[in-house]
């Protein structure tokens, strides 16, 4: 494997667990959205509060990431990419900051509507946000990117059929893993009626997705041809992987089993993923320039690949002890959901 390879390995490799991770915490915002208000929104949303709340910032190191391989890494693309789709990534970053704005606002506000209202604005942002990140990838993969400094159309790069359908796939994406997670989370804070509720969601959620996904592929087939002809050929087999986790999250959610269920779910996110990566390659930026093309100096490369292998060392290790410290219920910063038909629940702090 050349220098550049395994440095565009390392980038899906980090567009994969934000593809995950920060999917289901976009996804969390969807459900705050459509919880409702009053009383009717308020267990589920604080379930969601309570579940995200000491992991969902940490999310965005993945984002980060991607960016910092792609901009070193391959500069032609991220110049490219960048410069040509600065409207959906510069709504993209715009959502990025009302949505943490609204997380926070939404537990300092003093009165009831100041609440509603950051509220709302962290829900939307949580909905915008991935759809805009969706039309970025179906702009690239329709080969609407062209390389040089905005040479693609502002506009028709990325508001088209294949690229709205990639980011509404996005957005179920993010709602279908987010679903699935928070069963898992209201069992965990013992609460059974935020289970089912949740786990019903997932189900629509799954059956969403499912439906989007083939209607993003008849759209594929048309509008970007060769990446279709790739994930029908070399892609083929993650593809089918991705089928066959959504099917197991499925039988296993209408079994009542939430064991494995958050794995298969984030399976088949990543399986998709790695299913675009296969089937575009070695398409950086179809349909002209290759990963090889792209490619930095061999010295930055090899650069980037040292700092993979420090980040796997020192980064990966500390997110998973956060994340192994939440699912233990030992570190909360928000309110652990009450107990059904209680009044709302003493503010807890963070502990550890």
């Amino acid at each position: 494997m050349t220098a550049a390879n395994a440095v565009a390995v390392v980038l899906v490799i980090g567009a994969t667990m934000y593809a995950v991770f920060g999917g289901a915490d976009f996804g969390a915002g969807f459900w705050s959205l459509l919880a409702g208000g009053g009383e009717r929104g308020r267990r589920p949303r604080e379930l969601i509060d309570w579940a995200i709340g000491p992991v969902w910032e940490a999310n965005h190191v993945w984002l980060i990431f991607v960016f910092v391989i792609l901009w070193t890494g391959f500069p032609s693309a991220f110049e490219a990419i960048f410069s040509t789709l600065f409207i959906p990534l510069s709504l993209a970053a715009l959502g990025i900051v009302l949505r943490g704005s609204g997380f926070a606002f939404q537990h300092t506000a003093r009165r009831a509507r100041g609440q509603a209202l950051a509220a709302t604005v962290f829900g939307a942002s949580s909905v915008l946000t991935p759809f805009f990140m969706g039309t970025v990838v179906g702009a690239i993969a329709g080969g609407r990117v062209p390389v040089g400094n905005a040479a693609g159309d502002a506009v028709t790069s990325w508001a088209n059929l294949l690229s709205l359908v990639t980011g509404a796939l996005f957005v179920a994406t993010g709602a279908y893993l987010s679903s699935v997670f928070l069963v898992s989370d209201a069992r965990r804070a013992e609460a059974p009626d935020l289970e089912r509720y949740f786990t019903t969601r997932a189900l629509v959620a799954a059956l969403a997705t499912g439906a989007l996904a083939a209607v993003a592929l008849i759209v594929l087939r048309a509008d970007a041809r060769p990446v279709f002809d790739g994930l029908t050929s070399d892609g083929l087999a993650l593809v089918l992987l991705s089928v066959v986790c959504g099917i197991g999250v499925l039988v296993l959610l209408r079994r009542g089993i939430q064991r494995g269920a958050r794995f298969l779910a984030a399976g088949a996110v990543a399986a998709v993923v790695w299913g675009w990566a296969v089937a575009q390659h070695p398409q950086l930026l179809p349909p002209s320039l290759t990963i090889s093309d792209a490619a930095a100096p061999s010295a930055t490369l090899k650069a980037l690949l040292v700092v993979f292998g420090v980040a796997v060392v020192v980064v990966l290790p500390s997110l998973a002890l956060l994340f192994t410290l939440v699912q233990r219920n030992l570190v909360e910063e928000t309110t652990r959901p009450a107990a059904q038909g209680a009044g709302p629940a003493v503010e807890t702090t963070t502990r550890a």
